[in-house]
């Protein structure tokens, strides 16, 4: 059993690592997020580099595995800054990185202030493309192979817990927002808890802090495989799309995404390529549309 503990560098102290571990937990995910001043204020964080540093080598000394995530593709970096700041990052790491490129949302704070022209600097997609390809390059050199768009690990390192979503299996989500995908009697749903804490803690101590539990059509569960599995560089399984679904994947799509070399479809597995990966939205957007 896998129980991941995500923290915040800002506040973390030996006690309750310690507190934690003998709980149960037994692995951390630190949320470090960049390794200059700068850049962390920049990014909302209240914790500096040498917080991140010690708490890093804090949590290392009480638990067996630790990962912690960086961001990239930030404002006025260069690819040469990055590529220094991976090489410093994977010095440190254990056995486990998750990086993440910044991308803008709306409806996010980072959407918001985009919107008002608040956030100069933020490279180009080419430049971006090539941040992305210098990690994929110096993750695998460093014996950090990536298995998830975002997630390089050492062999046998891969988050446990985070393959479940990815790999569409079952899991309950328990506490104040929490999402889940169980299967019931044969049926399949997708759960929802209570957003405020206060909510649902009213609710759980009445006997469920569940606020939604509806079922997912068979056409729903189709597009949720593919859109997780897909990410996985093992990617999926099309047997398990039809017996999900009761349709094929569209063969003129197939055949087409391999003849641009974005994905590649051998005895039923379906995998997007190294040239696919960067762009998984436009392969998605293909094979959904037309299934």
């Amino acid at each position: 059993l896998e129980i991941t503990l995500e923290a915040n560098p800002g506040s973390v102290e030996r006690a309750k690592f310690h507190g934690f571990a003998e709980a149960g937990v037994n692995r951390v995910s630190m949320g470090i997020q960049a390794l200059n001043e700068p850049d962390l204020r920049r990014l909302g964080r209240l914790h500096s580099v040498e917080d991140a540093q010690r708490a890093f080598d804090i949590a290392r000394d009480v638990f067996a595995r630790v990962s912690f995530d960086l961001i990239y593709a930030r404002q006025d970096q260069t690819l040469t800054a990055w590529e220094e700041e991976l090489g410093r990052a994977m010095d440190m790491a254990v056995d486990h990185l998750s990086l993440y490129q910044l991308t803008i949302e709306p409806g996010t704070a980072f959407g918001d202030r985009h919107a008002r022209g608040g956030l100069k600097g933020l490279p180009s997609d080419d430049l971006g493309a090539d941040m992305y390809d210098a990690t994929q390059g110096l993750c695998r050199a460093g014996g950090f192979d990536a298995y998830e768009v975002s997630n390089h690990a050492r062999p046998g390192a891969e988050s446990r817990h985070n393959l479940i979503y990815w790999m569409y299996g079952d899991y309950a989500g328990i506490g104040p927002g929490a999402h889940g995908r169980l299967t019931l009697d044969r049926t399949r749903y997708a759960t929802e808890s209570h957003m405020a804490p206060s909510a649902w803690l009213h609710a759980a101590e009445a006997g469920n802090g569940t606020s939604l539990q509806d079922a997912l059509t068979r056409e729903d569960q189709g597009a949720e495989f593919l859109l997780m599995g897909l990410r996985l560089h093992r990617g999926v399984d099309t047997h398990r799309f039809r017996a999900l679904t009761g349709n094929e994947l569209p063969a003129d799509v197939l055949a087409s995404l391999v003849d641009d070399g974005l994905i590649a479809l051998n005895n039923g597995t379906l995998r997007a390529t190294a040239r696919g990966m960067p762009v998984l939205n436009h392969v998605l957007s293909r094979l959904l549309n037309d299934a």
